[in-house]
């Protein structure tokens, strides 16, 4: 089931929640236009990503603890459809914990199949600020980043549709030769589920995805790069609404790539991200 990608809506609606015969807890939304990938007519990765933290948050939280690292893998193309996700502590601790979360879709069949898979590493928070360092630069967060408008900085070779267009762009340094990353700060226009404040982990989760667009240094219009997985890691809590990406891509002799960057909030850098990339040549 989708619903329309009108303003103000969510990119997702809960539909309903139910426990399995197990206790697992399903949560089943219904998809927006506004998930779309660029790629063709099935859900961009980021949105998929935050519902996965999203469930992993949710899944029996406990003070003074959060997620330190998230991997998503994507198993295949999603549909812009219902999609339904659940999500369990699969190694339990004190201090460190292990929480998974799948999302699936439905199969030709109407049977529900894994489209996404995701794991969490959830540890335990004590004072540090003593000892408090960042390994990236600082990266500034400009004044007039506040000023939305989706198309304004946002390369033309990239479609104004889909979820390109539920997030605002702001692109601070193009960067071109190796070594020199693109730089861009980004901000949801709509929320991740209708009726919901995201967290800011979900939050930075949420458009995190697209560093591979941000770094990409092939043409799309003569290559694709998709990439299978997201792994965050996030040495600092994410803050406030906006999420600086300062990414970049490798491209190796055999079709293999890989998108890498740094994150960063209003206050400094908050971690690191890596994708790998499928490369293939158009035609």
């Amino acid at each position: 089931m989708t619903h329309p990608a009108g303003g103000g809506d969510g990119l997702y609606v809960l539909l309903k929640t139910e426990d399995g015969p197990d206790g697992t807890t399903y949560e089943t939304f219904s998809s927006s236009h506004g998930v779309a990938s660029a790629w063709g007519p099935i859900q961009h990765g980021g949105p998929l990503s935050g519902l996965l933290t999203r469930a992993m948050e949710q899944c029996a939280p406990r003070e003074g603890t959060r997620l330190s690292r998230v991997t998503v893998e994507i198993l295949g193309p999603v549909p812009i459809d219902e999609v339904r996700v659940s999500a369990r502590v699969v190694r339990p601790g004190r201090r460190v914990e292990l929480v998974n979360a799948v999302l699936e879709a439905r199969d030709p069949a109407g049977a529900w199949r894994p489209a996404a898979t995701a794991a969490a590493w959830r540890l335990a928070n004590q004072p540090t600020h003593d000892v408090s360092r960042h390994a990236d630069p600082v990266v500034a967060l400009p004044d007039d980043v506040g000023v939305v408008d989706t198309g304004l900085h946002l390369p033309d070779v990239w479609p104004r549709a889909g979820f390109i267009s539920s997030v605002h762009w702001h692109i601070t340094d193009h960067g071109t030769d190796p070594g020199t990353p693109t730089t861009a700060w980004l901000k949801l226009l709509r929320p991740l589920v209708e009726g919901e404040e995201p967290t800011p982990t979900v939050r930075l989760m949420t458009v995190v995805d697209v560093a591979n667009g941000v770094g990409a240094r092939l043409d799309p219009m003569t290559h694709t790069f998709l990439n299978t997985d997201v792994s965050v890691h996030l040495h600092a809590p994410p803050s406030g609404e906006w999420t600086g990406i300062r990414a970049e891509t490798s491209v190796g002799p055999d079709g293999i790539g890989l998108s890498a960057g740094s994150l960063h909030g209003a206050d400094g850098p908050v971690g690191r991200i890596a994708q790998t990339l499928l490369v293939e040549r158009h035609g």
